[in-house]
């Protein structure tokens, strides 16, 4: 099996790379060589996807069965189509990484892969869409609406969407879990958010990179929702979070509105927390009928925490420092009850 992969040097991109590798498979990235250096075994090719010059280079380079697209996250959907047009008639197969967010009533309602999606074109520039006034729809689930139809364009029904919500694990860049494994692990009093029995669906990064290499070789077409079917309260969630750091903290469970009210940002300050009714009510089923297996989240944690001990080095990213309450705004949240 000979696989490209792009990206391929941190969190989702390196899992799937190393899972490839232990499945035997030829594995390319195709990177810029700036964020982490690849992993051993791999054939690196260099360049950045919206250049074309290193595009071309890139074809050049191939053929190959499948591709991955792990890095197109911040590309606008015509950005997105300068690899996918120059791959076409090089790669049999398109995996490509997208996400929820490209779903209209996303965090509002349930979902399913029949959901509507964002309106955005497939040739669309970095103006398309618009962030609504509570952080619904956003910019960028256009974009990667938009993202989507730039691959189905060219690719069709050699085309694969994996849809994930939150991808949490080792090597987690945004600092979700590590804030939560972090504050945890400081002790004293904490805010908690209520209710503490909801569901949350968040799924680990090994798993969704097993899914991704095996929609690699199938025969599946169209999107794929990635959530974890089970989930867990945020109640077990934080209890994980303790048991795996031994940290002596409290959890002070704080009703929304309470929270809302001193001016606490949802889904930042207190990661994970969302108000709406659908942020965490995706369905997975056609993922799992698929084959997408995931472990117990208590393991996401215990793993996640364990790499923070003994790495915990995560690429230098911009919505690490998005994610946590300041201390200070705490204590008063806290002061204030």
């Amino acid at each position: 099996m000979r696989l490209l992969v792009l990206g391929g040097t941190w969190f989702l991109g390196r899992a799937v790379v190393e899972r490839a590798l232990g499945r035997g498979w030829r594995v390319s990235t195709f990177n810029r060589g700036v964020s982490r250096a690849d992993v051993p075994g791999v054939t690196a090719i260099r360049g950045d996807r919206v250049d074309a010059g290193d595009v071309r280079r890139l074809a050049e380079a191939g053929p190959w069965d499948a591709v991955i697209d792990t890095s197109s996250g911040e590309l606008a959907p015509r950005e997105v189509g300068i690899v996918v047009s120059a791959l076409r008639g090089r790669v049999a197969r398109w995996v490509h990484v997208s996400t929820v967010s490209v779903y209209a009533e996303w965090p509002r309602a349930r979902l399913t892969e029949g959901s509507e999606l964002l309106e955005c074109p497939a040739d669309a520039d970095a103006s398309v869409g618009f962030t609504g006034p509570d952080g619904t729809p956003t910019r960028y689930g256009f974009q990667k609406a938009g993202g989507e139809r730039a691959v189905s364009s060219v690719f069709g029904d050699r085309a694969v969407f994996l849809r994930p919500g939150v991808i949490l694990g080792p090597g987690e860049y945004v600092g979700r879990l590590p804030w939560w494994l972090r504050r945890t692990a400081a002790g004293g009093r904490f805010l908690a958010p209520a209710p503490a029995g909801r569901r949350i669906q968040p799924v680990d990064v090994r798993d969704v990179a097993h899914f991704a290499l095996d929609q690699a070789v199938g025969e599946a077409r169209g999107a794929f929702n990635v959530a974890h079917p089970e989930g867990m309260t945020f109640e077990s969630f934080v209890r994980e979070c303790l048991e795996a750091t031994g940290g002596a903290g409290r959890p002070v469970w704080v009703e929304p509105e309470v929270l809302t009210g001193h001016g606490v940002r949802q889904w930042t300050e207190l990661p994970l927390w969302r108000t709406h009714a659908g942020v965490w009510s995706v369905d997975p089923g056609r993922a799992v009928a698929a084959g997408l297996a995931c472990r117990p989240l208590a393991e996401t944690v215990r793993d996640t925490w364990a790499w923070l001990r003994a790495d915990g080095t995560p690429v230098d990213h911009p919505r690490w420092a998005e994610h946590g309450i300041a201390p200070e705004k705490e204590a008063k949240i806290l002061a204030s009850l």
